[in-house]
């Protein structure tokens, strides 16, 4: 042993390397551990629905990236509010995440009074998923061909027709009220606890219209079992050319599109934050997801944070107005 390999010294040596791993800041050791357990990632609807399809998909991904399980926990009900404050509370350290959509992020905020939560101060956004375009079907024995059509018959049966939706305040309800509002039309809304119970009474001919992501209604629309009549996207859809946009059908600069994307608790440290978005952007980027959204025309997301926090604030602008003008309240 030489001299300067006593064990005094390589004790020395030890302490004071555990000392400097003990000064390096917190965010910064998380980040490059995280995660340390099982993630579990909110949704605030019922299985079936498109933002449950968008979720999983991605979870599913970033359980093979990680090795380590993002689970999907659906909790919906309360227009998505108990979903927030719950994971408002959570530990604020990367293994609660929750799916953000345009209901809980851009309308919520104007149509409860009293949340218990504060969607910007309370949540950090992570990163968005998806934007879904947002299709308009009905149930085949209504008597409308086309949308121009349908506009016409409710219009001559104010208030004899249903549209379902996944819940108040969600994007199915909130492109369906737009579209009341451009149009003129008056139907019922009746509201359900997720898509996939709205889509049951809509193919059973209960209600007569609905809105949804492409991921949820493509299927029912190639089947025949549903009338796609018409998209909320600026332009037609490559995978249903025929279907005209309510742009072009005599309702210019009408868009409405469903959008999702990762928040996390507001106090969660940035280093965090940003090591979740980048395993989301590695995710979206995968052929197993690249493909499918592709597929159902949507777009994929995958941007940095701030990129995110200046979208949803565009959103809450622009949905503030169509509250206020619409008078969306909450069942």
């Amino acid at each position: 042993m030489t001299r300067s390999d006593t064990p005094d010294r390589r004790q020395w040596l030890q302490a004071t390397l555990a000392a400097g791993l003990s000064t390096l800041p917190w965010a910064a050791r998380a980040q490059a551990t995280w995660p340390t357990k099982p993630v579990r990632f909110v949704v605030p609807f019922v299985p079936g629905g498109t933002s449950d399809i968008v979720a999983r998909t991605v979870a599913n991904e970033l359980t093979r990236q990680l090795g380590s399980p993002v689970l999907i926990d659906n909790k919906s009900g309360g227009g998505g509010v108990p979903a927030m404050q719950e994971v408002a509370r959570a530990p604020a350290d990367g293994h609660t995440i929750i799916l953000g959509h345009v209901g809980s992020m851009a309308v919520n905020p104007y149509i409860f009074t009293n949340t218990g939560y504060d969607v910007n101060r309370d949540f950090t956004p992570v990163t968005l998923l998806a934007k879904v375009p947002s299709l308009f079907v009905i149930h085949p024995d209504v008597p409308a061909k086309n949308f121009r059509e349908f506009v016409a018959y409710v219009k001559s049966h104010p208030g004899q027709l249903n549209y379902g939706s996944a819940g108040n305040a969600s994007a199915g309800h909130l492109a369906m009220e737009y579209l009341k509002l451009v149009t003129g039309m008056f139907m019922t809304h009746i509201p359900y606890r997720g898509t996939g119970p709205a889509l049951t009474d809509l193919l059973a001919g209960r209600t007569q219209a609905f809105s949804a992501g492409t991921p949820a209604l493509l299927p029912y629309i190639r089947s025949g079992r549903l009338r796609a009549i018409a998209t909320g996207t600026p332009a037609r859809l490559p995978s249903l050319p025929e279907v005209p946009t309510v742009a072009e059908s005599g309702y210019k600069g009408f868009e409405s599109v469903q959008w999702y994307g990762v928040m996390a608790p507001g106090a969660t440290p940035p280093e965090v934050v940003k090591r979740i978005q980048e395993e989301c952007l590695k995710a979206l980027k995968s052929p197993a997801i690249s493909e499918r959204f592709a597929s159902e025309d949507a777009t994929i997301g995958g941007g940095p944070p701030a990129e995110f926090a200046a979208f949803i604030a565009q959103q809450q602008r622009l949905w503030k107005d169509i509250v206020v003008r619409a008078r969306i309240k909450p069942d």
